[in-house]
């Protein structure tokens, strides 16, 4: 699987992405508003004072107003938009109202003559005087008709601002992808390089704004494998140089057994066992590190294996086909260390089993440990802050493990010690 960018880094961006898209729609919206309203009432309006100069001819020739009147009602009536008045100011002391549309109200719409444009509760008024100078001629239009213009205007603005904002934040995350094409690649160099191979640097930057963090991430390489070879090259010496001391005092331990009074062979078997314990260790150390750049895995047979350690003070029990995937010195090295572990617990037995695909497990019948205990080990064995030491042994094997491709798991038990060895999971046999 490719790695990908932390799903955290691609949530905050798509958050911000549709943060922005949102805003967006918002400000264009509110935008579009204020100018659909200020164009859609000047436009009305024109169209009110344009529909009143088209009447204002024919309706000039007072009194033969009516057949005009008669004509043009149909026509102006019928669309429902607009409706008019020709009102009589001198006729009495009241205006009245000589001829209308359909739509038009009884009642004049401006009772005291005047040009220009108005508002009423029901309408937008637009006078103009006839050529008699005594008939006014008033061309009206509905608030609630002008509402509607403006509502189907703004509507149809908003969907087109939508449809346009809709594909710009297509855009918008074909070009985030695209720029972050970069980062994807830079993440899965990294993930695919060793610290240790000179061949992992990045070399350029695909894009200059990268530049720095190439140089920064060559730069901790360098870093990082220098001190990594140092410190490989110090524990293989420093286990080499201890393990030929550490033979030399075993057997100078065993002579001592033999010739030493009875009273003083506890003594002396306890600092034996002591010294065989850190010669396991050392033993692994070098196992480690000389087969860290060269693992060699191989089908090993655990009876075999359990049988050439020989280990004194404890019983094994096996599984029905006891096989196992990995390095056979680091397994070794592993398994003396477990087995020094259960021997230290007061254990006498110890079952192995292979629970899952390369997974070893060991569970002695030694006296244990609490289960805060066990997860303060397995946390300090998965590195976590505050984690305090887990012992050199268990450490070492887990080191093994890892050298796997795997790890060391301590499960809960209801009594003793249990260890579970996963190992890179063995290949199906073709």
């Amino acid at each position: 699987m490719k790695p990908r960018l932390p799903p955290s880094i691609r949530a905050r961006l798509t958050r911000a992405l549709l943060a922005s898209s949102l805003l967006w729609v918002v400000a264009v919206a509110a935008a579009v508003w204020l100018a659909v309203h200020d164009e859609v009432d000047e436009l009305l309006d024109d169209t009110l004072e344009a529909a009143a100069e088209g009447l204002r001819g024919p309706l000039s020739q007072f009194p033969a107003i009516a057949p005009a009147a008669a004509e043009l009602s149909p026509a102006t009536s019928a669309n429902g938009r607009f409706a008019w008045q020709v009102v009589d100011h001198l006729a009495s002391s009241q205006a009245r109202v000589v001829a209308s549309s359909a739509l038009a109200p009884t009642t004049p719409l401006r009772p005291i003559a005047s040009g220009g444009f108005s508002d009423s509760d029901d309408w937008r008024v637009f006078g103009i005087p006839l050529s008699d100078g005594r008939h006014w001629l008033y061309v009206a239009q509905t608030h609630a008709e002008r509402q509607e213009a403006l509502a189907e205007t703004a509507l149809s603005a908003a969907l087109a601002t939508l449809a346009i904002t809709l594909l710009a934040q297509v855009w918008l995350q074909a070009q985030i992808r695209h720029e972050l094409r970069p980062l994807q690649r830079l993440a899965e160099h990294l993930a695919n390089s060793d610290p240790e191979d000179p061949g992992t640097a990045l070399g350029p930057a695909e894009r200059r704004e990268l530049q720095p963090v190439h140089r920064a991430i060559d730069e901790l390489t360098r870093r990082l494998a220098l001190r990594l070879a140092r410190e490989r090259a110090f524990t293989g010496h420093a286990a080499h140089s201890l393990r030929t001391p550490l033979a030399g005092i075993d057997a100078q331990l065993a002579v001592a057994l033999r010739e030493s009074p009875a009273s003083l062979q506890p003594r002396l078997q306890r600092v034996r066992t002591a010294a065989r314990r850190l010669h396991r260790v050392v033993s692994a150390l070098l196992a480690l590190f000389r087969s860290s750049a060269t693992l060699q895995p191989q089908e090993l047979d655990l009876a075999e294996m359990i049988a050439r350690l020989a280990v004194e003070g404890l019983a094994f029990e096996l599984p029905d086909r006891p096989l196992l995937t990995a390095d056979a010195d680091l397994l070794a090295a592993a398994l003396l260390n477990l087995c020094d572990n259960s021997l230290r617990h007061g254990a006498t037995i110890v079952r192995l089993s292979l629970p899952g695909n390369n997974v070893l497990r060991l569970h002695d019948n030694g006296a244990g440990i609490s289960n805060g205990e066990r997860e303060r080990l397995q946390n300090a064995l998965g590195g976590q802050v505050g984690a305090s030491g887990g012992g050199l042994g268990l450490l070492l094997v887990d080191l093994i493990a890892r050298a796997h491709g795997g790890c060391l798991q301590l499960p809960a038990v209801d009594s003793g010690f249990a260890a579970e060895l996963h190992l890179a999971p063995r290949q199906p046999a073709t």
